[in-house]
């Protein structure tokens, strides 16, 4: 359990940031390549989890693009708890994205273009006006982010395997006393993955609901 929070927490911080730029400019700028990108960060979300690990292992193995064959060295990502925390990573990223872009879209951008004339540069304008009016939108993110690397199975039993005390999550460990008939274990680990889900997605509902209430006071 604690090992699942730690891996989720990493996994998490390793997609927030260069998510939420990522997040940014989709929502604020047309460049070549936009829908490309977009659709690639999306692609987990709609694929099979398996599909995912399946990908990642391929990527990894020896003979992979990222294997010891091609880089002369080896990452040594499969079956280490740095495989859970890679696919947890991929696995989310859809959702922190999507989530961030929304919240960067509900910005007007008049904000933004009134810095400027007072000479504020882009990241100044970035870090000073529009992170501090989304910055409920992007703690919903990091929120789901979180929420769906905790609950990961498919594709981490693929890249990092379910050797108890090793890379066992919260999901597998579930998997694993089902299979081996302990309903007992498998009914507690149950109720705590449905408290961390329901604490996860009330937050998710009360930030949405913060964020709207001035509009529609103004209105």
């Amino acid at each position: 359990m604690t090992s699942t929070l730690t891996w989720a927490s990493l996994s998490t911080l390793s997609v927030f940031i260069p998510g939420a730029f990522i997040a940014y400019a989709l929502a604020r700028h047309r460049f070549p390549g936009k829908k490309l990108i977009s659709t690639v960060v999306t692609l987990p979300m709609v694929l099979p989890p398996t599909a995912v690990g399946y990908l990642l292992l391929s990527l990894l193995a020896d003979e992979g693009w990222l294997g010891r064959e091609h880089l002369g060295f080896s990452l040594d990502i499969l079956l280490t708890w740095k495989g859970v925390v890679l696919a947890c990573a991929v696995m989310s990223t859809p959702l922190v994205i999507r989530t961030a872009r929304v919240s960067f879209e509900e910005v007007n951008p008049r904000y933004e273009a009134m810095a400027h004339t007072l000479g504020y540069g882009r990241l100044q304008t970035f870090f000073r006006i529009t992170l501090p009016l989304a910055w409920r939108g992007l703690l919903a993110a990091a929120v789901l982010g979180f929420t769906r690397a905790m609950g990961e199975f498919g594709a981490t039993v693929i890249v990092a395997g379910n050797i108890p005390g090793r890379t066992q999550t919260l999901s597998s460990a579930i998997y694993s006393a089902q299979q081996a008939g302990n309903d007992q274990q498998a009914n507690f680990l149950l109720v705590v993955a449905l408290a961390i889900g329901f604490m996860a997605v009330f937050l998710t509902e009360w930030l949405a609901d913060s964020t709207h209430k001035p509009s529609r006071r103004a209105s």
